[in-house]
């Protein structure tokens, strides 16, 4: 006679979250407990890592790549001081193109090296494709990088749009997790409120190729309509059936 499946088991084929663990005594099972310990190492490590910028802007190539700072000068004053994240270093905006553009791309690596490292090629270019009817930027890396500096480089690129790809907080279930941010007629002091989000990028999640559909979905109608944020509600056709990708994990709030 097979055993009833626990309900907690069924749970667990549901989410990644550490749910049901078991209990030794009055604390966690030894194997509980050292995966804990593994994975808040793995955000530790995300968060004080670094990005290979040179193998990035590899990985992109032949597309063109310019690198900017932010005005944090090491991680430690960025992780102190969120608002030198927003700005770019003096003479930083020089060193861009001015275009017009339609869009920019820039790749920022946030509060995870290791989301950029692994997602931020492969999105960018799986969203080129869906995009190539219209005028985009040479790429921006974007160093010691918060979500709002995409709104100087913009600014400073004259794009309709910038699309900000950048690693997010870590979790003691994803380390790796990217985050998307798309504003329209980006320039400083842009509200949260007006850009759009799509968050959860990596491989137990929305994975690149779906990513690359939303992105491309919501700037098409940002540059149709002219707008981000509250006022552009995410429609897209939901493709990961027809990609075989099988579940999804898709935050569309229209916030930072």
């Amino acid at each position: 006679m097979v055993a009833e499946t626990s309900p907690w088991d069924r749970l667990k084929r549901l989410t990644r979250a550490r749910i049901g663990l078991g209990r030794a005594g009055d604390g966690l099972p030894t194997r509980a407990l050292l995966e804990f310990q593994m994975a808040h190492a793995r955000a530790r490590d995300a968060v004080h890592g670094a990005v290979d910028w040179d193998r990035l802007a590899a990985a992109l190539a032949p597309l063109k790549t310019f690198s900017v700072s932010s005005a944090a000068p090491e991680k430690t004053i960025y992780l102190r001081r969120p608002d030198l994240g927003r700005v770019l270093a003096p003479g930083e905006a020089e060193k861009l193109p001015s275009g017009p553009f339609d869009i920019v791309f820039v790749i920022g690596d946030g509060l995870s090296a290791a989301a950029c490292d692994a997602y931020g090629v492969e999105t960018v270019k799986a969203t080129l494709k869906l995009l190539a009817d219209f005028s985009v930027a040479p790429i921006v890396l974007a160093h010691g990088a918060r979500v709002a500096l995409s709104d100087p480089i913009g600014a400073a690129m004259r794009a309709q749009l910038v699309v900000m790809l950048i690693g997010e907080r870590p979790g003691l279930s994803t380390a790796d997790s990217l985050g998307c941010y798309l504003t329209f007629a980006p320039r400083p002091g842009r509200r949260d409120s007006e850009r759009n989000c799509i968050s959860n990028i990596h491989a137990h999640g929305l994975v690149p190729a779906l990513a690359a559909a939303k992105i491309a979905w919501l700037a098409r109608e940002a540059l149709r309509l002219k707008l981000t944020g509250v006022d552009l509600k995410e429609a897209a056709p939901d493709h990961a059936l027809s990609l075989g990708l099988g579940p999804t994990v898709i935050d569309l709030t229209g916030g930072a």
